[in-house]
């Protein structure tokens, strides 16, 4: 029997599953080589959308724009909360 009722799922995994503590860790290690202040690009870059603020030296400005931005506030937020406040979210 057809399941027309029922409501159909479609799941798509990116090229490479890579969480983003590990793209944030790449994009900053990659800052660091060419001499930029990570914090500072990062930042200009989340509150932009413009992806000129990350270097595309290792595959960083990629990488970066792989992740919305609201999950990089995310996970900075709850890295934020778990060592500063000690509490897990």
């Amino acid at each position: 029997m057809s399941q027309i009722d029922s409501t159909q799922f479609f799941d798509v995994k990116l090229e490479s599953d890579i969480s983003v503590r590990e793209v944030l860790n790449s994009v900053y290690e990659a800052m660091i080589e060419k001499g930029y202040n990570p914090v500072n690009q990062i930042v200009g870059y989340i509150m932009s959308g413009d992806p000129t603020y990350v270097t595309s030296h290792k595959g960083a400005r990629s990488k970066i724009m792989k992740v919305e931005r609201d999950e990089l506030v995310e996970e900075l937020l709850r890295d934020y909360i778990r060592h500063e406040i000690g509490r897990d979210v």
